[in-house]
């Protein structure tokens, strides 16, 4: 990390302590370096007023099929029609296309042919959290618990004696598919994974996976029922939803935190919740597109929501999939154009999380390579592990390219990776596209806790994100 690098991330705080703390430091340099010409009231104010439509969407998008349902209505009312690839599309046309309800393709065609490329900005859908079993139910001494298999990487502790909702999706027998939320509002019942009692707790006890069973219901004196709790709460299930046994082998269920994400320090400069990865790079990217109305953009356009990315992109819905590749395809041969010269020629911002610097935990970060809280959007250049282990290198064209326009654009922006070489980090699905011979770079906004129940970024970091994709859509 260069001088002005460092020197650059100090002024930026002084936009973020607008109405708290003057720095005289970061007011100098300011000054020198112009950034006193951005109106620093305004982009205070617009961060925040776009924070609070995305904590909305944050709280009513805690899965992936949530995210995908919440971007295909969105996009129908902005004009998105579905695509059909026998119908040739005019500059401006806006199509969008479903995978299992999991994964979606948001295209606005550009002025130019395809032969110059495509834009891409590409998030996941899916977050962290814990799977119900198919066969969930476990009687335990009139007790019910319930049996799940976590998803995606997670500190096991961190899921223990917190408030937990029901999601999840229902085929029932007719083919009927019958979504369910139970748990968020406060007049219904939540869940939980209780813990064992300090009292009788030990120092070198070890929480396994196995052990992470959700607590469901208790038969108490004044239950002169002769069934089961299972048998309960199956009949529960049919007489509210319509579900029975049976159905339950066609689900898939889980459980996520409960409850609203909310503002976070006296400042009120953070938010916390769940799902910031990569929710936070999820609604980016949408809201980057649709924000495009009808400004037909030079270059095609497109907006792509993955699934599986905790688990390794695999499967129909994950970035491995060939879902993305024959879509290039079909667009391609509409223009007569090989769908390798589209891919070959394009660009793609590949949006997700990273880790903020703490320190607290110092010693797991590299400081003069880490990105900091409240420092505006993050550009990797690469990511991965060990010795650069399951990462996209972006090229250093690309890098320049995209530094020159976020500085044109005055967008706030600061350059690391993950962590120290050996303590681990961590991967994007950027090299599923890079191996596609497209042009790729990593950015995101940082966060506190990731993959915890309850995550932490800065507002004006993921308002900065926003900025910097829209840019790279419109320039």
């Amino acid at each position: 990390m260069s001088l002005k690098f460092v020197k650059r991330i100090t002024a930026i705080t002084s936009c973020l302590a607008l109405f708290n703390i003057c720095n005289y430091n970061n007011y100098i340099f300011a000054q020198e370096n112009n950034i006193n010409n951005i109106d620093l009231v305004s982009l205070d104010k617009e961060s925040r007023e776009f924070s609070e439509e995305y904590k909305k969407f944050l709280d009513n998008s805690k899965t992936e099929r949530e995210v995908i349902n919440y971007a295909l209505e969105k996009a129908k009312t902005l004009g998105f029609t579905e695509f059909d690839y026998s119908k040739k599309y005019n500059p401006g046309g806006k199509v969008y296309l479903l995978n299992n309800d999991k994964n979606i393709i948001l295209c606005v065609f550009g002025k130019n042919n395809l032969s110059t490329g495509i834009k891409l900005a590409v998030a996941h859908a899916d977050s962290p959290r814990l799977d119900l079993k198919l066969n969930m139910f476990n009687d335990q001494k009139d007790l019910l618990f319930l049996k799940t298999h976590y998803y995606g990487g997670i500190q096991k502790q961190q899921w223990l004696n917190i408030p937990l909702a029901l999601h999840g999706t229902v085929i029932t027998k007719n083919q009927e598919k019958i979504n369910i939320i139970i748990g968020e509002n406060t007049d219904e019942p939540c869940f939980c994974i209780a813990d064992l009692l300090a009292h009788l707790s030990y120092p070198d006890r070890k929480i396994t996976g196995e052990g992470l069973v959700v607590l469901a219901g208790c038969k108490d004196l004044t239950n002169t029922q002769e069934n089961t709790l299972t048998e309960q709460v199956l009949k529960i299930l049919e007489e509210k939803y319509k579900i029975t046994q049976d159905d339950l082998d066609s689900s898939e269920l889980c459980f996520v935190p409960s409850g609203k994400s909310r503002d976070l320090g006296f400042d009120k400069n953070m938010i916390g919740g769940y799902g910031h990865d990569d929710r936070s790079g999820a609604y980016c990217v949408l809201e980057s597109i649709f924000n495009l109305q009808d400004n037909i953009p030079e270059q095609t356009s497109i907006v792509l929501l993955t699934d599986k990315e905790e688990t390794g992109s695999n499967g129909k819905t994950g970035a491995q999939s060939k879902f993305f590749k024959n879509f290039i395809s079909d667009i391609a041969n509409q223009q007569n154009i090989k769908s390798r010269h589209v891919l070959s020629k394009s660009k793609c911002l590949s949006v997700d999380t990273t880790a903020a610097y703490d320190p607290n935990f110092a010693d797991r970060f590299d400081y003069n390579n880490s990105v900091f809280m409240g420092k505006g959007v993050c550009i990797s250049k690469y990511n991965g592990y060990g010795g650069k282990y399951e990462t996209s290198d972006a090229s250093p064209e690309f890098m320049r390219e995209i530094i020159n326009t976020l500085d044109n654009k005055d967008i706030f922006w600061q350059s690391g990776i993950m962590g120290t070489v050996d303590n681990g980090a961590g991967g994007t699905i950027a090299d599923y596209y890079a191996t596609q011979n497209m042009e790729v770079i990593d950015i995101g906004v940082p966060v506190f806790s990731m993959h915890a129940p309850l995550e932490i970024i800065s507002k004006i970091d993921l308002y900065m994100t926003y900025k910097t994709i829209y840019s790279f859509f419109e320039s």
